[in-house]
């Protein structure tokens, strides 16, 4: 079985940087479609970054996040490199990776956070002012 496990997350001040990582083990995940959620207290589980990874890596972003954070893979491991935080981005960060292939991006864009079946336990994300 799949095992996604996240690190990278901290304290940190308002502009600060972190670089999240999530490895995964146990089977590598088959799917063209995985992506970076986050819950914040007293807030319903959003995501932050999807990448579509057929014909190339293609990713998308959350608005809030555009331009500040970055998402990119490797062999076994995916990573969210994260730049001038801001309080509101604090909360518990997660990966998870989708049941499956989706045939295009906007599939992969689209999908909803059930969709997604395999899930890291998180790495909590502490920005403050």
């Amino acid at each position: 079985r799949l095992q996604l496990v996240e690190s990278g997350g901290g304290s940190v001040h308002t502009g600060e940087s972190l670089r999240l990582s999530c490895a995964a083990s146990g089977h590598r995940s088959q799917s063209n479609c995985v992506g970076w959620f986050r819950q914040s207290p007293g807030k319903e589980r959003e995501g932050v970054a999807r990448l579509f990874r057929q014909g190339g890596d293609f990713m998308d972003y959350v608005d809030s996040v555009k331009g500040r954070f970055t998402f990119t893979q490797s062999q076994d491991a995916l990573y969210l490199q994260m730049n001038n935080l801001k309080p509101e981005d604090s909360g518990m960060y997660y990966c998870a990776t989708l049941y499956g292939f989706v045939g295009s991006r906007a599939a992969c864009f689209s999908q909803e956070l059930s969709d997604f079946g395999y899930w890291g336990q998180g790495t909590k994300v502490t920005v403050s002012s």
